[in-house]
Parts: C-alpha cells; sequence; structure tokens
C-alpha cells in the first residue's frame, strides 16, 4: 500500500513538471518568433535547462509507468496465489469437517459396540462361572487316571468364591482342554496298574481297566483279589468283587494283546437314582431289569 502511495505522490509532481515544462515552450516560442534577434546567452541557457528537465520528467514518467505495470503484475499474480491457497484451505477444512463427522459417528458406534461387549461379557463371567462349578463337581466324580491327565488344567480352575484373576478366555480354555480330555478319555478303554486296598487289610498293586468313565474293574496277578469301580456323589468308589478275578484279568490280559480276542462278560451295575450322566452315556448296549444285570461286554 505504501509503495502504491509513493508512484501515486510521484506521478502528480511529474505531472506539474510537464505542465510548468508546457508552459515554457509555449513562451519561448512567442519569444523566439518576436524577440529572436534580441534573445542573449542567458535566456538560451535557461531554456536548455528547462528542456532537459522536460525530457528527464519525461523519462521519469516513462520509468515509473513502466514499473507501476511491473508491480501491478506482481500484485495481480500474489493475488491469484493467494486466493489459490484460500480455496486450498477452505477444500481442507470442509475436508477436515467431514472427517471429524464420520469420526464422530465411529466413535458413537464403537461406544455402542462396547457396551454390547461389556454387556455380553457380563453375561460370560456368569456362564463360565456356573460350567467352572459343574467341571469342579465332574472332577470329583471321575476316576484317578483321568483326574491326573486333567490335574494341570484343573489346578488353574479357579476356587468357588475366590478373587479371579484369568482372563475369560483363559477359563474358558481351561474348561474346554479338561472336557476334551475326559471326553476322549469316556470312548476309550484303559488300562492301568494301580495300588488297591484289599480286605485284609494289606495292599496289592492290581492291574485295572476302566470302560471310559462308567465302569472299572480291577484284579490282582494271582489269587482271588477282583473289584468293581463306579462313580458316586462323593467320588470313584472301589467294591470287592472276588468272584469276577479270572474274568476281569482275561479282559485286561486281552486288551494288553496278552491273550486272542474273545468275548469276556463282565457285571455292570447301573444305579438308576445315583449314575451319573456321563456314565450313561459311556455304558454300551447295556440295559436294566432290576438294579443289578451281567452284560457282554466286548473287551477288544
Amino acid at each position: 500500500m505504501k509503495l502504491i502511495q509513493d508512484r501515486a505522490r510521484r506521478s502528480s509532481r511529474t505531472k506539474r513538471v510537464l505542465a510548468g515544462g508546457a508552459a515554457v515552450a509555449t513562451a519561448l516560442g512567442f519569444v523566439a518568433v518576436g524577440a529572436m534577434p534580441v534573445q542573449d546567452e542567458a535566456d538560451v541557457d535557461a531554456t536548455r535547462d528547462t528542456l532537459e528537465e522536460w525530457v528527464e520528467t519525461r523519462r521519469v514518467l516513462s520509468k515509473e509507468k513502466a514499473d507501476w505495470a511491473l508491480g501491478r503484475e506482481l500484485l495481480e499474480d500474489r493475488i491469484e496465489l493467494v486466493r489459490g491457497e484460500i480455496e486450498s484451505l477452505r477444500e481442507r477444512i470442509a475436508d477436515a469437517q467431514s472427517s471429524i463427522a464420520e469420526a464422530d459417528e465411529k466413535r458413537v458406534e464403537l461406544i455402542e459396540e462396547n457396551q454390547r461387549y461389556k454387556d455380553a461379557s457380563v453375561t460370560l463371567e456368569e456362564m463360565v462361572a456356573v460350567l467352572e462349578g459343574r467341571t469342579r463337581a465332574l472332577l470329583t466324580r471321575l476316576p484317578e487316571p483321568i483326574v491326573e491327565r486333567v490335574k494341570p488344567l484343573s489346578q488353574r480352575l479357579p476356587k468357588e468364591g475366590a478373587e479371579v484373576k484369568q482372563s475369560l478366555g483363559e477359563r474358558f480354555q481351561n474348561i474346554v482342554g479338561i472336557l476334551n480330555e475326559v471326553n476322549k478319555f469316556n470312548g476309550e478303554i484303559t488300562v492301568t496298574s494301580e495300588v488297591r486296598d484289599l480286605s485284609d487289610g494289606t495292599s496289592a498293586e492290581v492291574a485295572a481297566i476302566y470302560l471310559g468313565i462308567g465302569q472299572s474293574f480291577y484284579a490282582a496277578s494271582t489269587g482271588t483279589a477282583a473289584g468293581i469301580g463306579r462313580p458316586g456323589p462323593d467320588g470313584w468308589t472301589w467294591s470287592e468283587s472276588n468272584d469276577d478275578a479270572e474274568a476281569v484279568r482275561l479282559a485286561i490280559a486281552v486288551m494288553k494283546n496278552e491273550a486272542p480276542a474273545e468275548f469276556v462278560l463282565l457285571p455292570v451295575r447301573v444305579a438308576q437314582d445315583e449314575a451319573a450322566p456321563e456314565a450313561n452315556e459311556a455304558a454300551n448296549e447295556t440295559t436294566t431289569e432290576q438294579d443289578d444285570r451281567e452284560v457282554e461286554g466286548d473287551a477288544r
């Protein structure tokens, strides 16, 4: 702005000088016509100085015009540049506002989704607590071999009423791991070597055979010591069944490939009021007439 004002003052001053020069030139013309013979040297010098000033004034005026044209061009270019920057900023502001609106919508969606997850988490916590309680109850009814097998997982089950530090995922993994092993054991016939307390007060190493988690038998390698194991409300219970010692030893020998495969009759008792659902599922081809019945099991 200051540059434009300086140029305007210069143009005004230049116009005044040009007007003075034109007046001088007119006067000189009249003098030259009427008094040329008597013009002295001083008048000539004054005229020359005036013409020089007039020429200089024209030169300055021409330069001012050129400078003004250049300055105007620069100003127009700068104005156009600023306009482009303003337009670019407006577009960025519009994009930013649109992004903010989208972010607000996404934030609302995430808040709602987070609330749904919280609600689901509460439901899952209640569910896993129930499953852990049922799993602990199931473990008390299982035979010792499968209890020992799942002990690394069952030890991680939180005690009832205790503070839980595990995540929901870890708690569900423990339950699934235990149930998978139990289900696998329930679908197999397992032979183990154990130490059992006999009725005469002594202990003996015996061979035991488990038909899943529904029934088990044991027999000493010699003699008549034998017994039957079944799930009970307070855990796996054993009862003597010495009359079945030979049949149990034969079934175990068949399972260990120490005897040819054959059908072996083993006693199976199903207590309707006490049998665990898991034991019922593990029983194969059994029927009940009264409290006790012998069934034919395939020991192969």
